[in-house]
C-alpha cells in the first residue's frame, strides 16, 4: 500500500464526508489524542495485525504515530492501514471534528469487528474484513500528475535524483515551512510512485 503517514493520505474509494455533515461526537470529551492512538495500536495487536500506518494532519513522533500535544488541523480526518493475515487492509474516518474522536471511531469499529470472533462467530469475522482489504491507494489533492512531473524530474531519473528532489521539494512545501498537507502529499504520492517502479 502506498499511504503516507503526515500529512493525510486518504483512500480512493471511500468518500469524505461533507463538511456540513461533521459534528462534535457524543464520545468523552476529555479523551486525549494519545489514549485513542494507544488503543487504536492495541486493537490492532489484538487482531494480530502488523505495520500499522495512522496517516493524520496530526506531525509523527519517532515511532511514526500521531504525536499528541499539537494544535487542531482543520482536516481532522484519519485513514489507518495495516497488514491482516498477509492482507492489506485499510479503515477511514472523518467524521468527527477532532482527530481523536476519529481515532476512537475506528478503535472501536475494530474492536466490534473483533466481537464477531469472540462471540463464536469467527467464520464471519472473515467475511466482515473483506469490504476493508485490497482497497487501492489513497487519493491526495492534485495527484492528477505524473510522478516525475511533480518531482521534476526526468521520467527515467534514477533512485538518487528522486530522493534528491523528494528533499528539495519537502524542504520547501513541507507544512511546517509554509507549505500545504495537499501539496507535501502529492510530493509523497509521487516519491512513492517513483521508488515502486524503481525496485
Amino acid at each position: 500500500m502506498t499511504i503516507t503517514a503526515f500529512p493525510l493520505a486518504w483512500p480512493l474509494h471511500k468518500p469524505r464526508t461533507d463538511h456540513w455533515r461533521i459534528e462534535r461526537s457524543a464520545f468523552d470529551r476529555k479523551r486525549s489524542l494519545a489514549s485513542a492512538r494507544d488503543l487504536l495500536v492495541n486493537e490492532i495487536k489484538l487482531l494480530r495485525g502488523t505495520d500499522l500506518i495512522v496517516s493524520s494532519n496530526i506531525p509523527l513522533r519517532l515511532d511514526g504515530l500521531p504525536r499528541s500535544g499539537y494544535a487542531a488541523p482543520r482536516d481532522a480526518g484519519v485513514a489507518i492501514c495495516f497488514k491482516r493475515d498477509k492482507q492489506d487492509m485499510a479503515f477511514a474516518c472523518d467524521r468527527w471534528d477532532r482527530v481523536e474522536d476519529n481515532i476512537y471511531a475506528i478503535a472501536k469499529t475494530i474492536d466490534a469487528l473483533r466481537g464477531v470472533a469472540r462471540w463464536g462467530t469467527g467464520d464471519m469475522l472473515k467475511a466482515a474484513f473483506t469490504g476493508f482489504t485490497a482497497l487501492p491507494p489513497p487519493i491526495v489533492a492534485g495527484m492528477a500528475r505524473p510522478w516525475w512531473e511533480v518531482l521534476g524530474v526526468p521520467q527515467d531519473a534514477g533512485r538518487q535524483a528522486i530522493d534528491a528532489a523528494w528533499r528539495r521539494l519537502s524542504s520547501q512545501h513541507h507544512p511546517d515551512k509554509g507549505g500545504t498537507a495537499e501539496r507535501m502529499a502529492e510530493i509523497n504520492t509521487a516519491r512513492d510512485a517513483a521508488l515502486k517502479e524503481r525496485t
